[in-house]
């Protein structure tokens, strides 16, 4: 419903937990898919005397993360969602996750292992993964993406964050075939960077902790990868600064943090 209103006072809590309550039973009831409200009939079903009343609890919701209002089907299917940066230069990283690295069987990275990928490789979150022609063997990477917001140049990890805008999705595409070949020759770019091989978005988030994020990867709609980025090996706040010892960060810059 979008005629949410800004309340002048807060409802009472328990209010607020029974409309809660009221939209959980009902995602159970259509397995957890998406659910649209009708706010004349769910008011009712509450017992609020009006539906404004019942707009200011969903707006309370809302602000707290618990709910998010639909786009428009109409206008869902007339947009093209594009990615929140464009173009911008991508950095990656290679084994940072501890249980991927355990998983493997790989010694311990005792610095970042570092890569770019191209910025024409950037694709919106709907848009399509190209297939290359002589490619053997395309897989997916979910990855969390710091995205920089101002110009870092040799900071500290303790203030690495605040040189930084938002987190957001990447897919970190890799032809594993190309992929090896270089870095048997100890190099890494063609395999990572193929048109389409980045989709970001859909958009960035701010005032999250990069430290402590749950990341799934879904493949058909079935969970492939899931991970929490409390088992990241150098920190989002560690690769920022690391990076910025070497090179100034520009805003708009994208570091991939690792896949698990």
């Amino acid at each position: 419903h979008e005629n949410y209103f800004i309340p002048h006072s807060l409802p009472e809590p328990e209010q607020v937990t029974n409309v809660l309550e009221w939209l959980i039973e009902h995602c159970e009831d259509s397995g957890y898919k998406p659910i649209y409200v009708d706010p004349v009939e769910m008011a009712e079903s509450l017992g609020f005397d009006e539906e404004r009343e019942l707009g200011i609890h969903l707006h309370l919701l809302e602000e707290m993360g618990f709910i998010l209002r639909s786009v428009d089907a109409t206008l869902k299917a007339s947009v093209r969602l594009l990615a929140p940066l464009e173009a911008p230069r991508i950095i990656g990283v290679g084994l940072n996750y501890v249980s991927h690295i355990r998983e493997t069987k790989h010694a311990t990275p005792a610095l970042p292992m570092l890569f770019m990928k191209h910025p024409s490789a950037v694709i919106g979150p709907g848009e399509p993964i190209v297939y290359p022609k002589h490619a053997q063997k395309v897989d997916y990477e979910g990855e969390l993406a710091v995205v920089i917001g101002r110009h870092a140049r040799r900071v500290s990890e303790a203030q690495a964050l605040e040189y930084v805008l938002g987190y957001t999705c990447a897919n970190d595409v890799s032809e594993r075939v190309t992929q090896l070949a270089e870095m048997k020759m100890g190099c890494l770019l063609v395999g990572k960077s193929y048109d389409t091989f980045c989709p970001l978005g859909p958009a960035i988030a701010t005032g999250l902790d990069p430290a402590n994020l749950d990341l799934t990867t879904r493949l058909n709609g079935q969970a492939r990868q899931r991970i929490n980025t409390s088992d990241l090996l150098f920190s989002a706040a560690r690769l920022v600064s690391y990076l910025s010892q070497a090179m100034t960060l520009w805003p708009g810059d994208v570091i991939l943090t690792g896949t698990p």
